[in-house]
C-alpha cells in the first residue's frame, strides 16, 4: 500500500496562511491522484482538493476555492496544500489521500489515507 504522512499543521490566526505537506512512500507516487480531505469535530469528513497524477488538473471544494492551492512535487513524492486567508471554519484535521488516477478527476477513489495533521484557526 501507499504510505502517507502529513505534516505542517499548527495553530494560526484567522487571515493567516499555512502550508501543509504529505510525504508518500514508494516510487510510484507520480501515478496516483492525490487529495486533501478534512474533518472537524462532530462533522463528516469532507473533500477539500485533489490533483491528478501530473498536476495538470486540480479540483477544489467551493468552500476553499480561491484560498487554497494543491500542488505536488513528484520528484519529492510530496503533495502540498497551501492555505491562505484562513478562517476559523477551516479548523479540522487534514488528511492526505491517494488513489489510482482516473478521468475525470472526480471519479478517483481514494483508497489510501494518512494519519492527519491538525490545523487550528483562531479568531
Amino acid at each position: 500500500q501507499v504510505q502517507l504522512v502529513e505534516s505542517g499543521g499548527r495553530l494560526v490566526q484567522a487571515g493567516g496562511s499555512l502550508r501543509i505537506s504529505c510525504a508518500a512512500s514508494g516510487r510510484t507516487f507520480s501515478s496516483y491522484a492525490m487529495g486533501w480531505f478534512r474533518q472537524a469535530p462532530g462533522k463528516e469528513r469532507e473533500f477539500v482538493a485533489a490533483i491528478n497524477w501530473n498536476g495538470g488538473t486540480t479540483n477544489y471544494a467551493d468552500s476553499v476555492k480561491g484560498r487554497f492551492t494543491i500542488s505536488r512535487d513528484n520528484a519529492k513524492n510530496t503533495v502540498y496544500l497551501q492555505m491562505n486567508s484562513l478562517k476559523p471554519g477551516d479548523t479540522a484535521v487534514y488528511y492526505c489521500a491517494a488513489g489510482v488516477n482516473t478521468v475525470p478527476i472526480g471519479t478517483v477513489r481514494f483508497d489510501y489515507w494518512g494519519q492527519g495533521t491538525q490545523v487550528t484557526v483562531s479568531s
